[in-house]
């Protein structure tokens, strides 16, 4: 297939998905990115407060993401990504000390809900039941009307696993967006629950190889190229402005618009998009993987809430973190680095150190907000948009990017044929 080219705005993980689509079909593409690096919220770089690379923030990919896991596939990079053989996710309560681990069955009949070495301790079986409730229908209602916050499981399994999924509060959150997230993870047991670590983080897992992949078809990557604005005519996008003059677009072109929610709006006449937005936090700590560290670490009454243990350093992740946009970072450092040094069993004066605060990072998984997400057609035949701020029905993940990107990708296809 070669009838036209794709212009895709935005080398995040939704345009590179779009992308490696497309030039698997043949179709010629041309990404344009403003900044000069690609991989958005999902980027390794060097950080020079540490002498590491690190990533931009953590994100956790579980076997169950089936776009995510085939997008890695196609691009060649599984054997970076480190697969446990079932599902086990440890916790810490810090302020008793317990310790545990989360083990799912393998299969869909969920039996470990029965074994008290498998589920969250303090809990019985019949308690889990309370889970039918996130996956019936619960159209417009929250998290925090449909489950007990008082409970045990509320707080040592609920509250960790879904406040990092929505990056929303759970008595703001969406139910849908929650039980989605269930639906496709917990409710088809161990099998899809298996976390997936990137020991050398996520840019050689999802952006590297993915940017080689487009080249090597013929793609074609113009960074620190900004898109000033459309041109519309006969109902489709006619000519794309950048700041270095303009493109005409071809009888054939077609356009994806994968850039952030707050920026699509302004390049979009009327397009409704989320508007409130919630932070994310993370934290490095330049130190080596204590012995017998997991490599992924859930926490209960902590400002920490997910550990995350490298060979070479420990980065905590704090999600719906505006709390914390205007803390100075020393002191937070240190309050983080207290913690770590239990989670962990790290010992010693702080190491060497960096905070990064997202403030934007996801739109608000909010009832109201997720029914402001658009979807990926347009009015215009030839422009779709793509990113986790689209309907993709899931919240803002690199699962639902990933799935973004293929869906804006098929929607070419279709013009082109």
């Amino acid at each position: 297939m070669q009838r036209g080219t794709t212009h895709i705005i935005g080398a995040g993980l939704a345009g590179l998905a779009a992308a490696v689509q497309l030039s698997e079909r043949g179709r010629p593409v041309v990404i344009h990115e403003l900044a000069r690096h690609a991989g958005g919220r999902c980027r390794s770089y060097f950080e020079t407060a540490l002498g590491l690379t690190i990533d931009n923030g953590n994100h956790l990919i579980l076997s169950g993401n089936t776009a995510a896991v085939g997008f890695i596939d196609k691009i060649g990079s599984r054997a970076k990504l480190a697969w446990p053989h079932e599902a086990e996710f440890a916790f810490c309560d810090l302020a008793s000390g317990e310790r545990w681990r989360l083990r799912p069955n393998a299969g869909s009949l969920p039996w470990w809900i029965f074994a008290a070495d498998r589920r969250v301790p303090g809990t019985r079986a019949t308690d889990y039941l309370v889970l039918a409730r996130l996956l019936a229908g619960t159209r417009g209602k929250t998290v925090g009307r449909l489950l007990d916050k008082r409970s045990v499981l509320h707080h040592k399994l609920f509250e960790p696993v879904l406040l990092a999924a929505l990056n929303t509060e759970l008595d703001a959150a969406s139910a849908d967006l929650a039980g989605a997230v269930i639906r496709e993870t917990l409710a088809r047991g161990g099998n899809a629950c298996r976390p997936l670590f990137a020991p050398e983080g996520l840019g050689p897992v999802l952006i590297d190889p993915a940017l080689a992949f487009i080249e090597r078809r013929g793609g074609k990557v113009q960074f620190d190229h900004a898109l000033r604005g459309f041109e519309f005519e006969d109902g489709r996008a006619a000519v794309l402005n950048f700041a270095e003059g303009a493109v005409r677009l071809g009888a054939d072109d077609t356009v994806i618009l994968a850039v952030p929610a707050w920026v699509a709006r302004t390049l979009v006449p009327d397009l409704a998009t989320p508007t409130q937005y919630r932070a994310i936090l993370n934290a490095h700590f330049k130190v080596p993987r204590p012995a017998g560290c997991p490599r992924i670490q859930g926490v209960i009454n902590g400002t920490t809430e997910w550990l995350f243990a490298f060979d070479d350093r420990l980065s905590i992740t704090v999600s719906a973190a505006d709390r914390f946009n205007e803390t100075e970072r020393e002191p937070l450092a240190r309050q983080l680095w207290a913690e770590v040094t239990k989670l962990a069993g790290a010992s010693g004066e702080m190491p060497p150190w960096q905070i990064v605060k997202e403030r934007r990072a996801t739109f608000a998984a909010t009832p109201a907000e997720n029914a402001r997400r658009p979807h990926a057609a347009t009015h215009w035949r030839n422009l779709h948009l793509a990113g986790d701020w689209t309907a993709t029905g899931l919240p803002a993940t690199i699962e639902g990017s990933v799935r973004s990107g293929e869906t804006a990708a098929g929607l070419a296809l279709r013009v082109a044929a």
